[in-house]
């Protein structure tokens, strides 16, 4: 298992609370679809998700893969660690 420094696991950490944030509230919404304040937070946390995400992947390298992330020259996919492997 590779040892990474410790803003990784907060970066990665914030990440996954904003998605849980960002699931949750596609749940509501899906029997809510009229509730402005729930959108708006929606929206809000998916912005955050962006920064987030951004954030991380210019420390980190790449999150995913197919067109979600922009790489680095040289290509650089191969070089972060894996989810998984931290």
């Amino acid at each position: 298992m590779t040892q990474m420094p410790k803003e990784y696991y907060e970066l990665l950490e914030e990440l996954q609370v904003v998605d849980f944030v960002i699931c949750d509230l596609t749940l509501y919404l899906d029997t809510h679809p009229d509730d402005y304040e729930a959108i708006e937070q929606y929206n809000q946390f998916v912005k955050k998700r962006k920064s987030v995400k951004k954030q991380f992947e210019k420390q980190f390298g790449p999150l995913t893969h197919f067109g979600y992330s922009y790489s680095n020259y040289p290509w650089d996919w191969k070089d972060a660690p894996w989810p998984w492997q931290v």
